[in-house]
């Protein structure tokens, strides 16, 4: 069998093993047939630590920043440059795959793959430009937003195909001219089987100084994860513990918010490697977002999985995609985006046998359904017209 190669644009992606994104080595990873290079940022988003050469990953330089200013723009430019000049030095790729969530990364692989002569993808992680306006960072009648607009619908039109991880960015992205044969619906995912903890549950919850009912958030700490109402909810609720664990640029300001808060505490991000063991140490796993209404229908996110599999029952203030996710798995509570301390009340006083129903339930769903080479097998099935044509 032919071995095809592909390259990957995606600026915040980390090798296995680290915090981060991990989507893409794992899904390329288990693509029988395929060699895969990830060209990314040098600076993990997570922890701000330089990220090194590895088989099948390659990181490129970038300028630093701080905050959400202009020098994270400058940031975004220096990737699209510097990605693009690696990603023209490498072997000619059978397909370019480019990952939002900023366009700068898609414009990058549409630009490799006209100048190389081969397929592009163009993968939609979630609605990065309707998410700053919803978010009052940009305003629909700025130049700014006009000029990503038409950059958007640029690369809608231009890609092979376009790969979607909710549901509801299908029509989204076929209201901008795309033929629906060309969009692909592949979400976040994970398996089980990389989810099996290190140690027995009460040797790690001493490991991490669990000694009550726990409830974990691992994840990104920005302005899209409204952890504020977390912050809230822990301090209406103090007869369960609630740990953030991550990083991000809301981490300090939210740490001096929570001053008080005596059954709250943040824990430095954690190796990828890591997390089962975390999640098996925790009793319920905290999925949180601002009040925003694309968060609704246009979200795949990957830490509501993570739990599924690891068996961790669930809590979400995000009803839509996300709520109906955990209802329909039978693994979890879901609140209104103001209620979060409901979900964490009735956390706090289910049984454990009702906990373990719950985290049994999420976790049998995620493998029969979501798994990470369940997804690899439709990106598989994605990719071979491409390169059968």
């Amino acid at each position: 069998m032919t071995t095809r190669r592909i390259a990957v644009f995606n600026q915040f992606a980390v090798p296995r093993g680290y915090p981060g994104g991990t989507r893409h080595v794992e899904m390329f990873g288990r693509l029988p047939g395929w060699d895969y290079v990830i060209i990314a940022g040098r600076r993990n988003l997570i922890t701000g630590l330089p990220q090194r050469a590895e088989p099948g990953f390659h990181p490129v330089a970038v300028t630093p920043y701080r905050g959400n200013g202009l020098d994270r723009v400058l940031n975004w430019v220096s990737y699209t440059v510097t990605a693009a000049v690696a990603g023209l030095r490498q072997p000619r790729p059978d397909v370019v795959y480019a990952s939002s969530p900023h366009l700068l990364a898609g414009l990058t692989g549409w630009a490799v793959a006209t100048l190389r002569r081969t397929p592009f993808v163009l993968e939609i992680r979630d609605l990065w430009l309707r998410f700053l306006v919803d978010m009052g960072v940009l305003s629909e009648r700025s130049l700014a937003y006009r000029a990503l607009a038409r950059l958007e619908r640029f690369l809608y039109l231009r890609a092979d195909r376009v790969v979607v991880m909710a549901p509801d960015v299908v029509q989204v992205v076929a209201a901008q001219g795309v033929a629906p044969e060309k969009i692909a619906y592949i979400p976040n995912a994970a398996d089980p089987d990389d989810f099996v903890p290190s140690a027995d549950r009460d040797t790690l919850r001493a490991r991490y100084g669990f000694t009550r009912r726990t409830a974990v958030y691992a994840g990104a700490h920005g302005p899209a994860n409204g952890l504020d109402q977390l912050l809230d909810a822990a301090r209406s609720v103090p007869e369960i513990d609630v740990v953030l664990v991550g990083s991000g640029v809301e981490k300090e300001r939210l740490r001096a918010a929570a001053t008080g808060i005596d059954n709250l505490r943040f824990l430095d991000p954690v190796p990828k490697t890591e997390v089962p063991d975390l999640l098996h140490a925790a009793d319920v796993g905290v999925h949180v977002l601002a009040d925003v209404e694309l968060f609704r229908s246009a979200v795949s996110p990957n830490k509501v999985f993570d739990y599924m599999a690891a068996g961790l029952p669930v809590v979400t203030n995000s009803p839509g995609v996300v709520g109906d996710l955990v209802l329909g798995a039978g693994c979890g509570y879901v609140t209104s985006p103001g209620q979060l301390a409901h979900g964490l009340t009735q956390m706090a006083g289910a049984g454990r046998d009702e906990l373990t129903k719950m985290g049994t339930s999420g976790r049998r769903w995620i493998r029969a359904n979501q798994s990470r080479t369940a997804m690899s097998h439709a990106l598989g099935q994605l990719l071979a017209p491409l390169v059968e044509r």
